[in-house]
């Protein structure tokens, strides 16, 4: 991780000049987007109120803005890693216990995969198009585990090289759930969504396709019902809500989900607790994406700025998320420049 900058040389939240939608529609439509196509992108600094842009309609003809519950696909991660952490911090789990503690039904290579593996994505777990072919029906969390223990034992050691897994943080979200003798929807409810009044925001594993009152994606293939790689439906005013409390650490774990991963041999991640670490402007920039067939969304945040930017997509082009999001923070870092 960078080390902490100083904050000597930038005004505080209060003096920066007012970013306006307007501004955030202009960079929008350098990223590629068309006046009308469905997106919203939010900013929130803080000691200010939140700025969004929003640009055309739902499939189903309803106006898409910042309180249209979407699937946040794998933003669920971060949220998913935040209950591992708060679990942890009241003794329910460790992170180097291994994987086949908690799930005794998985095959051998489980005894050597711990969840500090899972969180980092070095659990050397099967590949997920591998997990994705094994599927039989609907992607669910039963699924996805029955799939893993029809599988081989993978090639990799754990804890030797990073490969982003979803299949890990299924057993992640099942292993917690198991640890708290609680339903992941009502532990996440009780332990995060309700302290933080993110009200609009909740796991969802069926068996209907989406909750209710949130856009359904299209039916074919509808969002996964797994839970802890996705299963997270949320608006973009929850997100920023989300990002902001990270900022603020407002759960007091904040610091142990920001602290890149490492694998066995020390080397350093760039991935910490269900989120990239990156660097832009030389600051440390957490963000995540996310996507299925309808949806794409990008959340980054730089806690040393109080920022976060969110980006929701009714598209199938990360491209364009991406180029807004960083456009997006090159935009509000740049007021800090000196």
């Amino acid at each position: 991780m960078a080390p902490q900058q100083s904050r000597r040389s930038f005004p505080p939240a209060r003096q920066l000049r007012p970013v306006s939608a307007q501004e955030v529609r202009r960079l929008a439509r350098h990223a590629g987007y068309p006046p009308a196509e469905p997106l919203v992108a939010g900013i929130s600094r803080r000691n200010a109120p939140p700025v969004y842009a929003r640009a055309g309609r739902t499939p189903a003809g309803r106006p898409f803005g910042e309180h249209t519950p979407v699937y946040a696909a794998s933003l669920s991660k971060q949220v998913t890693a935040a209950l591992v952490a708060l679990v942890m911090r009241q003794g329910g789990l460790a992170v180097d216990e291994p994987l086949s503690r908690r799930l005794p039904e998985l095959p051998a290579w489980a005894d050597s995969v711990r969840l500090r593996h899972l969180l980092h994505h070095v659990g050397g777990l099967p590949a997920d198009e591998l997990v994705d072919r094994a599927l039989t029906g609907d992607r669910t969390t039963a699924g996805v585990l029955a799939a893993l223990r029809s599988l081989p034992e993978p090639a990799r050691p754990p804890g030797t090289a990073y490969t982003y897994s979803n299949a890990g943080y299924v057993c992640l979200a099942e292993a917690v759930r198991r640890a708290a003798g609680v339903d992941l929807p009502a532990l996440a409810d009780d332990l995060l969504l309700k302290p933080l009044g993110l009200a609009a925001t909740r796991f969802w594993d069926g068996p209907e396709p989406a909750p209710p009152g949130a856009e359904p994606l299209s039916p074919v293939p509808p969002a996964p019902l797994s839970l802890g790689d996705g299963g997270l439906w949320s608006t973009a005013a929850d997100l920023l809500s989300w990002s902001d409390a990270l900022n603020d650490s407002r759960l007091g774990v904040s610091g142990l989900l920001q602290a890149p991963g490492r694998l066995d041999d020390g080397t350093v991640l760039d991935y910490a607790w269900g989120m990239g670490v990156r660097q832009r402007h030389g600051l440390t920039v957490y963000r995540h994406g996310g996507g299925w067939p309808g949806v794409r969304n990008v959340l980054a945040r730089v806690p040393d700025r109080g920022l976060s930017v969110v980006v929701i997509a009714l598209d199938d082009d990360t491209d364009r998320t991406v180029k807004l999001t960083d456009s997006l923070l090159d935009l509000l870092l740049n007021e800090y420049r000196v």
